[in-house]
């Protein structure tokens, strides 16, 4: 089995990082974890470093100030030396369980980049608003792009890790995901998908995406594809 990289980036996720963290070292698969602290205030920095000091197949970088989820993850990604690398968020709305099932595909399929989709099974694992919106987005990827994918902007894109570091990434925040998918597209790579499990967290609980970054990720669509 290969070795995936997994590129975490995080920011005031003191609540959730030590269980995503854990969930992920318990996975059935050789992996390395790469995080990177986005200048969090809530206390997720000293958790990290009294508890994960790059030990291990655990290493940790810490941003000097908070620069946004794409800068974190082009930040991991220049550390990973796996075979595949994937995006994990700090929360627990994906489940790591499901790396196996992407990498699973990759060897089988014998493909370079899988998604894990949560909506090829249910659109009900995120609210309707939520779920509307990435399918405007997703609708508008496969249209520019010529593309038949079902979720654009799920977290779970794993990508062979020479690939990855060599699209050129230049979105600093959640603009990141169109860019990933955009590149990927124009160069002409094939996504595979397969259907993950996914627990979407109301804003109250700390999510932070807003109906803003989907109008940046609209944009980051059309400006990638001109």
């Amino acid at each position: 089995m290969p070795i995936l990289s997994v590129l975490m980036p995080v920011y005031n996720e003191l609540n959730t990082i030590r269980r995503v963290i854990e969930d992920v070292r318990h996975v059935d698969i050789d992996t390395e974890i790469i995080l990177v602290d986005d200048c969090s205030t809530d206390g997720t920095r000293r958790l990290l470093a009294e508890n994960y000091g790059n030990t291990g197949r655990v290493k940790v970088i810490y941003h000097e100030k908070n620069q946004g989820k794409g800068a974190a993850v082009k930040t991991a990604l220049r550390y990973a030396s796996g075979d595949y690398s994937i995006i994990q968020d700090g929360d627990l709305e994906y489940d790591p369980k499901d790396y196996k099932v992407l990498l699973c595909a990759a060897l089988n399929r014998q493909a370079d980049i899988v998604y894990g989709s949560r909506f090829l099974k249910t659109w009900r694992s995120t609210s309707f608003p939520h779920f509307f919106v990435n399918r405007v987005l997703t609708a508008a990827t496969n249209i520019l792009y010529g593309s038949r994918l079902t979720d654009m902007e799920t977290c779970y894109k794993m990508i062979r890790t020479d690939i990855f570091k060599g699209l050129g990434l230049r979105s600093n925040r959640f603009d990141i995901e169109p860019e990933i998918t955009a590149r990927l597209l124009k160069i002409g790579y094939k996504i595979v998908e397969e259907p993950i499990s996914y627990k979407g967290r109301p804003y109250h609980e700390g999510k932070k995406i807003t109906w803003k970054d989907g109008f940046m990720a609209l944009w980051a669509l059309v400006k990638f594809r001109i």
